[in-house]
């Protein structure tokens, strides 16, 4: 199915292109307002009719889409068709509408955990997907090249990519390239089991760790994962903390399922709290369903953004959904400093029911301020927008008070008249004593030195929430903005949704890169896959224990 139409389309009822679950088909779908629910209904000639909750509050919805914006996208697409057809065109194709935010580099299928609801990894799947140093090297440099914004920002993620063989290299191979943010999706046993790795990955230069958290419920974990996990986890953070040289930022990242994990988002974000020093942020992610699912089953765990902000709310009812920004809201600062510069600067021009987030500062008693509490936020980036136009439109037109404004943009007094205007929207009577302005502003005036954003993120904690697509929700127009990309071994760029739940990019690559896995290991000298983690082999024997402990532990009757 050709898509006839690229621009955003807002507004309830609606009609865009989803995908049948099961041929994955690309059809037509209404997403509809229903008893306060925004629902997304679609038909397969083939495989009859699927119904979904892609929003648990229409109100909300239709308010996250005042903050639409379409990015400038890519000048150098990969795919130049002169008719694309998205999501089966991709690599990125011309008619993308946001540049790569944030890259996904995918170092290896092996992983150190053999979850029991995972059949992905290379321990089941039977084959090894793990490009050599030199393909990754060159899938990293083809992210530099895209214009007009070049990626910046680039996660290495998996399998669990700390087993990578050179993962180390990696890292200080992506900073000599340029990447100014570079990350790890890791789910910690490395970094709990090795402090000596974790001072390495540091000194290679690891800004932030990716950290897969689900909460403090250990029996859960041994559903999900196969081990209790939650002290790997507080002892990997320990292990971060205890590096010379300062440590890492930490991002904590659930996974929430309805009905299973979701009591377990307030006392995530009172952990967040209590360790501000170090984690900095939670991306709670509600769940995309990678396979097929029964209706009775999909209705029961499905859980949306405005759900995870309810259950926010409810364990800190000083914060409202309002609180929580739609990412294409901070399009109107990057635009303003974008112009100032006459450069493209980093835009966040995502779909806006793609995430939300907030920042919150973090006191000396743990208590917990939102930034919206005591500066004009929405007046701010309204004003911000409009000013970035007005500027741009006196920019082509070579003005002579666009040429005064941007030279006093350079100097020491500009940037100081730029912070006083700034400052005209911070609501001064409820600043609390624990924040401090000037660092509150300087990564706005500061051309992105770490310093400066160091300054303001020093007793911050951002708080959001990313909703990735399955087969369920798939909307080909949020497609078309992610601005989070896959980079492959065949040199393509594609959007995390399209690669993970769309035309099976993840399949199709994998299954074109990999060796078997009894090929691996003949290659590795009958090397096991994965190593054994001494850690986990502890674990294995306590459970073991303990479960002989439960058979054989009971008294003898008198």
């Amino acid at each position: 199915m050709m898509i006839k139409d690229s621009e955003l389309k807002t507004g309830l009822p609606k009609k865009t292109e989803s995908l049948c679950p099961e041929c994955k088909k690309v059809i037509e779908a209404k997403i509809y307002e229903e008893k306060g629910k925004v629902v997304m209904k679609k038909t397969c000639d083939e495989h009859g009719t699927f119904k979904d909750t892609i929003w648990s509050d229409a109100k909300y919805y239709l308010w996250a889409e005042t903050f639409a914006v379409d990015g400038i996208g890519i000048t150098n697409p990969k795919i130049s068709k002169k008719n694309p057809d998205c999501p089966a065109d991709c690599g990125l194709c011309k008619i993308h509408k946001s540049h790569t935010v944030l890259a996904n580099l995918d170092l290896t299928n092996r992983c150190n955990l053999t979850c029991p609801v995972c059949f992905a990894n290379a321990n089941t799947s039977g084959f090894v997907y793990e490009p050599d140093f030199d393909t990754v090297v060159k899938m990293m440099e083809e992210l530099r090249r895209e214009q007009p914004v070049s990626c910046h920002a680039i996660q290495f993620a998996g399998g669990e990519p700390t087993i990578y063989p050179q993962f180390t290299e990696v890292i200080k191979k992506a900073h000599e390239l340029g990447f100014s943010q570079v990350q790890v999706a890791t789910n910690g046993i490395r970094f709990a089991e090795d402090a000596k790795f974790v001072q390495r990955c540091h000194d290679a230069g690891l800004n932030t760790v990716y950290l897969q958290f689900d909460g403090f419920d250990d029996n859960q974990y041994k559903k999900v994962r196969g081990y209790p996990m939650v002290e790997i986890k507080k002892k990997a953070i320990e292990h971060m903390r205890a590096t010379k040289g300062g440590h890492m930022s930490v991002c904590l990242v659930p996974t929430i399922v309805n009905n299973i994990n979701d009591d377990q988002v307030g006392p995530i974000i009172d952990f967040a709290v209590n360790n501000y020093d170090i984690v900095h942020a939670i991306n709670f992610q509600p769940v995309a369903f990678s396979g097929r699912i029964n209706k009775k089953d999909l209705e029961r765990n499905r859980f949306t953004i405005p759900d995870l902000l309810d259950r926010i709310i409810d364990a800190y009812p000083m914060l409202t959904k309002k609180d929580f920004y739609p990412v294409p809201s901070m399009t109107s600062l990057s635009e303003i400093i974008g112009v100032l510069n006459e450069e493209p600067k980093i835009t966040f021009s995502s779909h806006p029911h793609c995430g939300v987030g907030t920042f919150v500062f973090v006191g000396p008693k743990k208590e917990m301020v939102p930034i919206t509490h005591f500066v004009r936020v929405a007046d701010l980036l309204k004003d911000m927008g409009e000013l970035a136009k007005r500027t741009e439109k006196k920019q082509k037109a070579g003005s002579l008070s666009y040429k005064i404004m941007k030279s006093a943009g350079k100097t020491r007094l500009g940037k100081r008249v730029a912070v006083n205007k700034l400052k005209g929207y911070i609501i001064k009577s409820k600043v609390p004593d624990f924040v401090d302005i000037e660092g509150l502003l300087a990564p706005l005036l500061s051309e992105g030195d770490k310093a400066s954003l160091a300054k303001f993120t020093w007793n911050a904690l951002m708080i959001g929430g990313m909703h990735f697509q399955d087969a369920y929700n798939y909307d080909v127009q949020r497609v078309m903005r992610c601005v989070i990309h896959y980079v492959t071994p065949d040199m393509r760029i594609i959007p995390f949704c399209a690669y993970n739940s769309g035309p099976t990019y993840r399949t199709e690559i994998e299954s074109t890169y990999s060796v078997p896995a009894e090929e691996w290991k003949r290659q590795h000298d009958g090397r096991p896959i994965v190593e054994p983690s001494v850690l986990l082999q502890k674990l294995k024997e306590k459970m073991r224990d303990e479960r002989v402990g439960k058979t054989c532990g009971a008294p003898l009757s008198p």
